[in-house]
């Protein structure tokens, strides 16, 4: 059996590390980078840690414009799954990369959609049009929470297609857990546990108009300043475009602007940090499941379940609720448990079964 599994971002690369490890050992598994975020800090460090690979096809589409990103990720698709005839397709979350899904639906090629059914509903946010999509041209919908599942349910899309197999981030933490301990990312920064604070933001909502990235960046610095605490910003490559262009206009001063870290050093810093602001999907679980607290700089969240579970605060750009968000959330820390999906060690296994051996649901309408 030919299972393709296509990806083209730091967060598929870490989620689909394991299993795709599991499944190269029983099928032909052949992988696919778009490209779609291709930086040698984001993609391949995180290639060569996780030991994910070969790739056996580098689309190399670099463009960030979705017009062009997404046409040459539909055409260089097509022409590929006619030279390689994949009996699956295996794809994960909201990125542009899994636009694939739309070719394989037209060729008849099984669709399985692992972190199907994550809504924020707002259509504002770039990745919402993408989930609706891409879970429309799955064949199995595979969503890490029953909220998840509901959501495909009430859309319309019958509940014999979909299961609800777990988020696979712990097992990936467990997973390469000794390496994330030897990290010496602390010394090499000069910095003490719990004695800082750990930023990411990279969503174009965030950083493309200057007046939000300009409140963002006042919001931290007031944040560092309040606490007495060093900020350390990991800089995504966007970002930092963005930074650049409006130079003198933005004081990052009180900022420590770092250049993307590889997930070893980046896990281990979530782990010791003192608070985390971000507006990753993936920083919310983590946060979540490591007990650290954790505001998150965005409207909407398609992880309610940390709202829920009181792990996560959304403050949006305004830098009094960034304040805030961060004093309730250090004051709880450590008193929330972890959502149950959140705590499945053994997703990999569960999705290996499901993509290699069931076909039932291929044929429900």
């Amino acid at each position: 059996m030919k299972v393709l599994t296509v990806f083209g971002t730091r967060p598929e690369i870490i989620r689909l590390s394991v299993i795709t490890r599991l499944l190269a050992r029983h099928c032909e598994q052949i992988l696919v980078h778009t490209g779609q975020n291709y930086d040698p800090n984001l993609s391949d460090l995180f290639l060569k840690e996780l030991e994910v690979g070969p790739i056996n096809h580098h689309l190399g589409i670099q463009t960030s414009r979705f017009g062009a990103q997404a046409g040459q990720i539909l055409a260089r698709m097509d022409d590929l799954m006619d030279e390689i005839k994949p009996d699956r397709l295996l794809i994960l979350g909201d990125t542009n990369s899994g636009l694939s899904a739309i070719v394989a639906a037209r060729k008849g090629i099984p669709v399985f959609h692992l972190e199907a059914g994550n809504r924020c509903f707002d259509n504002r946010v770039p990745e919402e049009v993408n989930r609706r999509i891409i879970d429309h041209s799955s064949d199995i919908l595979l969503p890490y929470t029953n909220r998840s599942a509901e959501n495909l349910v009430r859309e319309g899309i019958r509940r014999e297609r979909i299961f609800v197999v777990g988020n696979p981030i712990l097992e990936v933490l467990q997973t390469y857990g000794p390496q994330i301990a030897k990290s010496n990312i602390l010394e090499k920064l000069n910095l003490q546990a719990r004695e800082y604070f750990l930023v990411t933001m990279h969503r174009a909502e965030n950083v493309d108009p200057p007046e939000r990235l300009q409140a963002l960046v006042k919001g931290l610095s007031e944040l560092g300043t309040v606490y007495g605490k060093p900020v350390i910003v990991s800089v995504h490559p966007r970002t930092a475009d963005r930074i650049r262009k409006l130079g003198a206009n933005l004081d990052t001063s009180k900022l420590r602007l770092e250049q993307p870290f590889g997930l070893f050093d980046f896990v281990h810093l979530e782990k010791n940090a003192l608070g985390i602001v971000s507006d990753s999907g993936t920083v919310q679980e983590e946060a979540c499941i490591f007990g650290i607290p954790n505001v998150t700089i965005r409207d909407v969240t398609e992880r309610p379940e940390t709202l829920e579970c009181g792990s996560n605060f959304l403050s949006g750009s305004i830098s009094t609720r960034l304040k805030t968000g961060m004093e309730l959330s250090l004051a709880s820390a450590g008193r929330w448990q972890a959502p149950a999906e959140y705590r499945c060690e053994n997703t990999s296994v569960v999705v290996a079964k499901i993509v290699l051996g069931y076909t039932h649901a291929l044929s429900i309408p």
